[in-house]
């Protein structure tokens, strides 16, 4: 049984890709979130710590943060996967599903640690991806949206079948995957608990409208 760490942003793409990872019979020892310099919030979806502590409660996985702005992104990341590396983690697993500079980008962090990258939705249909997630009992909620492609009362949502279609009519990417709207999870197969998510303001930036979620 080979030991991995789960790039982890908690919304559903790296909490499928953590799924499949542990199905093959691999051991997840940590989930790894990236915070913003103020380390309360995530950088990927703005998510809250106490949020990713709770969920790395119910998933029974250590959690590993580090604050960080844009510009030392990359040489912290390494440094965490260097830490990792010694502690015996052989492969780093992460959600990316096909941009390529993505998965170009995790395949060069992990190789300066020689650690082995895997990405175990890359070049999977997005519907099916969508279907397998919803209907193995996985419950995400959107958290943020692009105005330019999603109406800011998506927020609060859960990601259901009528509402993939809903995503398909409206003409964006079903998985959000151009950053239509990203997601946290809060419950499913691999959870011992869902989370019980209290709701809060909404705040707009840059194009972008945020739900203020907390425990």
């Amino acid at each position: 049984m080979d030991k991995f760490f789960s790039s982890w942003s908690g919304g559903k793409d790296s909490c499928l890709a953590l799924y499949y990872a542990i199905k093959e019979g691999n051991k997840a020892a940590r989930l790894l979130t990236m915070l913003r310099e103020d380390g309360e919030k995530s950088r990927s979806h703005g998510l809250n710590r106490k949020v990713l502590r709770e969920q790395a409660d119910s998933l029974n996985i250590p959690l590993e943060t580090c604050s960080t702005s844009w510009d030392d992104y990359e040489t912290n990341f390494i440094k965490i996967l260097s830490k990792f590396k010694k502690d015996g983690l052989k492969y780093g697993v992460f959600g990316d599903i096909d941009i390529q500079e993505h998965r170009e980008w995790v395949e060069n962090v992990c190789s300066k640690v020689d650690m082995q990258a895997l990405l175990p939705l890359w070049q999977q249909p997005r519907q099916q991806l969508l279907h397998d997630f919803i209907s193995k009992g996985f419950k995400a909620l959107i958290v943020s949206v692009k105005e330019e492609d999603l109406d800011r009362k998506y927020l609060g949502n859960i990601i259901t079948e009528d509402l993939v279609k809903e995503f398909n009519r409206i003409g964006i990417d079903p998985a959000g995957e151009n950053g239509e709207y990203h997601t946290v999870v809060i419950d499913g197969p691999i959870f011992s608990f869902p989370l019980a998510i209290k709701k809060g303001n909404i705040l707009s930036h840059k194009g972008y409208c945020f739900l203020h979620t907390k425990i």
